[in-house]
């Protein structure tokens, strides 16, 4: 059985995002699978690996609080980048006051969770989440002209070794004790940034999750890069029983398409 890593996330505001809701942001009642991918992704993401989500405990009872904000309601087209690329340089800029949509959202607040997740070498790629590239021996150089950059000293003598298991535990591990990310794990939303720590130990922990049994309905889990030009959801019919969801495996009957 892999390894299974256990890590305590906490913020001020979340929002996991419905589908169903086209117009106004309304949260999920607690994180969604794709959401605790995210986060182990902000502190460990290679592309031989896949993170796997297990189950969450929800700290805090579900509270809710109503917000009107403003977002903006286009987005920089991908050709425009593309030849930002290509020439290197090019207008990637958005004028917010043409651009400006005042919504209300409804959030969950003054959220913790304990989320559980593990890994397993990505080897044949993988499709779930979209960042499948998965390799088999090595690292692949994606950017040649950072080749020679050292990004983490203690992570540079592992990147040349055969990728095995231990090799990313080890990365990990250190990663989570030093509180060390790749990007800001946030929590649905890039605005609502959150507080990680790992937990060695989730059997001993004083925190206890709420006490809450609850239906919550199709959630969604994950999305499906099967066809990378057509992405598709796939959702389950999650329970949270006594502060808990055990999230099931992507392959078996209770995750639909």
């Amino acid at each position: 059985m892999p390894r299974t890593y256990c890590l305590e996330v906490s913020g001020d505001f979340a929002c996991f995002t419905r589908p169903e809701m086209k117009v106004e942001r309304v949260s999920y009642d607690v994180i969604t699978p794709s959401a605790v991918r995210a986060v182990f992704e902000s502190i460990l993401w290679k592309p031989a690996i896949r993170w796997i989500p297990t189950k969450i405990e929800t700290l805090n009872p579900i509270r809710w609080v109503s917000v009107r904000r403003n977002e903006v309601g286009s987005k920089v087209s991908a050709g425009n980048v593309k030849s930002a690329m290509n020439k290197g340089s090019g207008n990637l800029g958005l004028y917010i006051e043409d651009d400006r949509q005042q919504r209300a959202g409804l959030f969950l607040r003054d959220v913790k969770y304990r989320l559980h997740a593990h890994f397993v070498l990505n080897n044949p790629p993988h499709p779930v989440g979209g960042r499948g590239q998965g390799e088999g021996g090595g690292h692949r150089s994606n950017y040649p002209h950072l080749a020679n950059v050292v990004q983490d000293a203690e992570d540079e003598a592992l990147y040349r070794q055969p990728n095995t298991p231990e090799k990313f535990l080890n990365m990990f591990e250190r990663r989570a004790k030093k509180g060390q990310c790749i990007n800001q794990p946030y929590l649905g939303c890039r605005e609502f940034a959150c507080d990680f720590k790992w937990i060695e130990n989730p059997v001993s922990e004083p925190a206890m999750p709420i006490g809450e049994t609850r239906e919550l309905g199709w959630m969604l889990y994950d999305m499906d890069f099967s066809d990378p030009a057509d992405p598709m959801p796939r959702f389950f019919n999650a329970r949270m029983e006594k502060g808990v969801v055990n999230i099931p495996d992507w392959n078996s009957k209770e995750v639909r398409g």
